[in-house]
């Protein structure tokens, strides 16, 4: 039986971020139900920078987790963890109004411009230019290095002596005079605090616990990858999106990605791609660029899980002492792992959080479980 002062669950972005923080405050046991860790939502994600995109908290949370992006630590990652890439918005000739709703997301930090449609097509030769009527540009996007940067926890939770488990399902909590008792695969392992970093497991894992469900739903999101048109270089376009809840695309190793960005409410599940999901994107794409698909692309997809709040849960169960949730990051997990594992080591080491997170506008009682949130928190 290993024993550990935090025994967090689940080794994606995360508890993997949640697992590396806590490290400096004692020892940790980080589990994973797969045989390698990130295979499910941070191991298919769209991997963007989007500071000006989600609730006001999101938004908060990702400005505070900006630093460590730019200028991380120095034994963290060899490579940088952001790359310029830029967004545009565009809107479709007679809904030009409705590029308000992306202008209006503009932080002093982040500003969104609104450009000519001449230049929007000049940014993105694969859209078909006629369907430009207005368009704005956000510079702050940023292609983010997701698999650099969830070794960087693991590495790091390595050199402060905390240990990976990989095919260990939990499959069983108990807690007795103080200490959670964990079994996970063939084995057991006890710690004071278990931290519940399970995706779109959460609610399962707090079942176990005989915690009181987070209404957590995760949402399946289907994307391809297609060769771009021949002669056309994509390397250097900027993400593209049309107004209100659409598609976009982005380059991809030479290649362009794209999704539906839909949200299909799933149970907890190995995501896998759905045909008719592929079959709408590829008619999408024909009809608002130039590609021409005549062959299967290479599809997946991936799980993104919510609250109903679509903030992110980081807190203390109220009734199931040592309890720690740490769920419900929406499609926001990568840009918020910093700030999410900081938070948890605060909340877990000292109640409490610090003061800059604090003048940022992040309160823990924004975060802390359903049912014990006060009215009115974001």
């Amino acid at each position: 039986m290993a024993t550990a002062d935090f025994l967090v669950i689940g080794a994606g972005i995360s508890g993997a971020a949640a697992a590396h923080a806590l490290a400096a405050h004692g020892s940790v046991l980080l589990l994973e139900a797969e045989s390698l860790p990130g295979h499910h939502a941070t191991g298919r994600s769209a991997a963007l920078y989007t500071p000006n995109f989600g609730t006001p908290l999101v938004c908060r949370i990702n400005a505070a987790g900006r630093a460590f992006f730019e200028t991380p630590p120095e034994d963290f990652a060899a490579a940088p963890l952001l790359g310029r890439r830029g967004g545009l918005t565009l809107a479709k000739p007679g809904e030009e109004a409705r590029l308000a709703e992306a202008l209006a997301a503009a932080t002093p930090r982040d500003p969104i411009e609104r450009i000519e449609a001449t230049e929007a097509a000049r940014l993105a030769p694969v859209i078909r230019a006629e369907l430009i009527g207005a368009a704005a540009y956000e510079p702050g996007v940023a292609d983010m290095d997701v698999a650099t940067i969830h070794q960087g926890f693991l590495q790091g939770l390595r050199r402060r002596g905390g240990r990976l488990i990989c095919k260990a399902p939990v499959t069983a909590l108990a807690r007795d005079a103080g200490i959670w008792t964990v079994t996970a695969g063939a084995e057991t392992h006890q710690a004071p605090i278990v931290v519940n970093a399970a995706g779109a497991w959460g609610d399962v894992i707090g079942r176990m616990a005989g915690a009181a469900p987070q209404s957590l739903q995760p949402k399946r999101r289907t994307a391809i990858v297609v060769a771009p048109p021949a002669g056309l270089v994509v390397a250097t376009m900027p993400l593209v999106e049309f107004v209100g809840h659409s598609p976009y695309l982005k380059p991809d190793g030479g290649r362009l990605m794209a999704s539906l960005a839909d949200e299909t409410p799933v149970p907890p599940q190995d995501a896998q791609p759905d045909d008719l999901d592929v079959a709408v994107l590829v008619d999408w794409l024909e009809r608002h660029t130039h590609l021409a698909i005549r062959t299967a692309p290479r599809a997946w997809a991936g799980l993104r899980s919510f609250v109903p709040d679509l903030n992110p849960v980081a807190g203390f169960d109220p009734e199931r002492a040592g309890f720690f949730w740490l769920i419900g990051q929406g499609g926001f997990g990568i840009m918020m792992a910093p700030t999410l594992a900081r938070i948890t080591a605060e909340l877990v080491t000292t109640g409490a959080l610090a003061e800059d997170l604090v003048a940022l506008g992040i309160r823990a009682a924004d975060l802390t479980p359903r049912g014990a949130r006060p009215a009115g928190a974001d």
